[in-house]
């Protein structure tokens, strides 16, 4: 190499350093307006702020995305009547969909697979869990053991919140758990189908998420899962990923009809997701309620 084969290089070398750093800076600082404005602009459309309509409440607190904000509202609509939950599918715990409420005061169950995940809940955790304000139960669930699971670790009749997020069988696991009635209920759904598609992923118990669009079910599909057992489609919080059910003795005129997948699909959004975030990673210790 001559000199100025050896310059060129570093000039290349440098430029693409120049490159990679201004693209870093636009995504951490331009993609994060968009993404904001975005997001303003679906939550004020004429169909977001139709009564009833749960779409525009969402925010985080410790879920993936909006989930937080949408069972706040839920619940100041219906009222909060047991303070008890059960999760399927938390992953360490610290981004979850009932964590905002065990450190309101709700009492809880969590059930997750994943053993590493579990040993770091036993040790984060552990004021809560010495409390039984939590109960930890690692197991990996299907239709033959969910409701053992659930039963033996305390938790039978009405709660308040059902929470299923295990990439797969979720479908499956609902459809056959009895062992508790949950007033509310929240479930993944594949935002991939949207509706009339009914689509539901064949049921295996060795099934595990290969990060492909191969799982659980289609917002249709549920819809009617749902009504079979006595639930209505009230509202999808807006990146498309979860569903929530109300029982339908608790509907009343509280949400917006009709109840169907066609009124309250949202389709796969998971790049606003970067439009909720806490500001810090998440942690969990001992806090005081004052």
């Amino acid at each position: 190499m001559n000199d100025q084969d050896f310059v060129n290089a570093i000039s290349n070398a440098i430029y693409q350093s120049i490159n990679i750093a201004i693209e870093r800076q636009l995504k951490s600082q331009v993609l994060p307006f968009y993404t904001h404005a975005a997001l303003t602009t679906l939550r004020n459309e004429s169909r977001s702020i139709e009564p009833g309509r749960i779409l525009r409440h969402g925010y985080k607190v410790y879920s993936q995305n909006d989930e937080d904000g949408l069972i706040n509202e839920i619940f100041r609509r219906i009222r909060i009547k047991h303070q008890t939950f059960v999760e399927v599918g938390v992953g360490n715990g610290l981004e979850n969909n009932t964590l905002c409420l065990l450190i309101q005061g709700w009492r809880g169950l969590w059930i997750e697979g994943n053993k590493d995940h579990c040993n770091f809940i036993q040790n984060k955790f552990r004021t809560a869990i010495n409390k039984n304000k939590l109960t930890l139960c690692q197991s990996f669930v299907n239709t033959e053991n969910i409701n053992d699971l659930i039963e033996r670790n305390g938790f039978h009749g009405e709660i308040d919140l059902l929470s299923i997020d295990i990439d797969g069988n979720d479908y499956h696991i609902f459809k056959v758990i009895d062992a508790i009635c949950p007033r509310v209920t929240m479930i993944e759904y594949n935002s991939k189908f949207p509706p009339p598609v009914k689509w539901v992923m064949k049921y295996n118990p060795q099934h595990l998420y290969d990060s492909t669009d191969y799982f659980g079910a289609s917002l249709k599909s549920y819809e009617i899962l749902f009504a079979q057992k006595g639930y209505s489609l009230i509202g999808c919080n807006i990146t498309g990923a979860n569903a929530f059910f109300i029982r339908n003795d608790l509907v009343g005129e509280l949400f917006c009809k009709p109840f169907t997948a066609e009124n309250h699909y949202e389709p796969a959004r998971p790049w606003l997701a970067r439009g909720f975030v806490s500001g810090k990673p998440a942690n969990y210790k001992e806090y005081e309620t004052i």
